[in-house]
C-alpha cells in the first residue's frame, strides 16, 4: 500500500511533588493537568499520552512508585506493535530563567538537601553495579532536533548537561538504564519555577515538547 503511517509513539510524563525550598513545585501542576490540555489541542498523528505520574521528591526511598510506572507502561505495549516508548521527566531548577532539555544523567547522588523521605546520600553511586560515579548516560532522544523544533516556536530553552545530583539526576539516570534496557527512550527537562515562566506558557511548552519528541524520535 505504499508508504506507512508514522510510527506509534507513546509518551509518558512525569512530574515532582514539592520539596524543600519549592513549596509549589509546577511541574505537579503541569503534570496534573497535562492530560486535559492536550486532549483540547491534540498531538501530531501516531502520537499519544500516556500515563501522568506525579512522583515523590526522593530517591531511593521513591524508587518502588518509579519502577512500578515505567513497568506498568511496559506491560501496557504488545510488544509485536513496535511502538515506541518513551518517558519524559519533568522536574523544576528553581535558580533557572529558561527550560533546559537534560542530555544525560550521572551515577552520582549528591544530595544538597534531605529528600523528602530524609535521605540525604552524599557521592554515592545510584547503581553500583554501573561502577563508579563518574558513569554518565545519555538519552538517545534526538534533542539537538527537539531543541530546534522548540525555538522555532520562541521558547526560550536550551541544551544542558548536567542534571545537577540531586533527586532529578537520581531519577533520570534509573529511566535512562531501564529505556536502554528495553529498547525505549528516556528524556528529562527542567522547568524554571511559574515566577520566572507563567503557567500557561509553560503548559504550551510541554504540549509543544511533545509534538517535538512525537515528532523527532523514530
Amino acid at each position: 500500500m505504499g508508504s506507512e503511517g508514522p510510527k506509534a509513539v507513546t509518551i509518558h510524563v512525569t512530574g515532582f511533588k514539592k520539596f524543600q525550598g519549592v513549596a509549589e513545585n509546577p511541574t505537579e501542576t503541569i503534570v496534573s493537568k497535562l492530560k486535559d490540555f492536550v486532549e483540547k489541542r491534540g498531538l501530531p498523528p501516531g502520537a499519544t499520552l500516556g500515563s501522568c505520574t506525579i512522583l515523590e521528591t526522593a530517591g531511593d526511598g521513591a524508587l518502588p512508585l518509579l519502577y512500578q510506572t515505567l513497568e506498568s507502561c511496559i506491560s501496557k505495549t504488545d510488544i509485536s506493535s513496535h511502538e515506541q516508548i518513551i518517558w519524559l521527566h519533568l522536574g523544576v531548577n528553581s535558580g533557572a530563567p529558561k527550560f533546559a532539555i537534560e542530555q544525560q544523567a550521572v551515577n552520582e547522588a549528591t544530595f544538597r538537601c534531605p529528600d523528602e523521605l530524609g535521605w540525604q546520600p552524599q557521592q554515592v553511586p545510584i547503581v553500583s553495579e554501573d561502577g563508579g560515579t563518574t558513569r554518565a548516560r545519555e538519552t538517545s532522544c534526538c534533542i539537538e532536533e527537539i531543541l530546534k523544533f522548540l525555538k522555532k516556536k520562541d521558547f526560550d530553552v536550551t541544551i544542558s548537561d548536567d542534571a545537577g545530583r540531586f533527586v532529578c539526576n537520581y531519577v533520570y539516570y534509573h529511566s535512562l538504564r531501564f529505556a536502554e534496557q528495553k529498547g525505549h527512550k528516556s528524556l528529562f527537562v527542567h522547568v524554571p519555577l511559574f515566577s520566572r515562566i507563567n503557567e500557561e506558557t509553560q503548559m504550551h511548552f510541554v504540549a509543544s515538547l511533545l509534538e517535538a519528541i512525537a515528532s523527532t524520535c523514530y
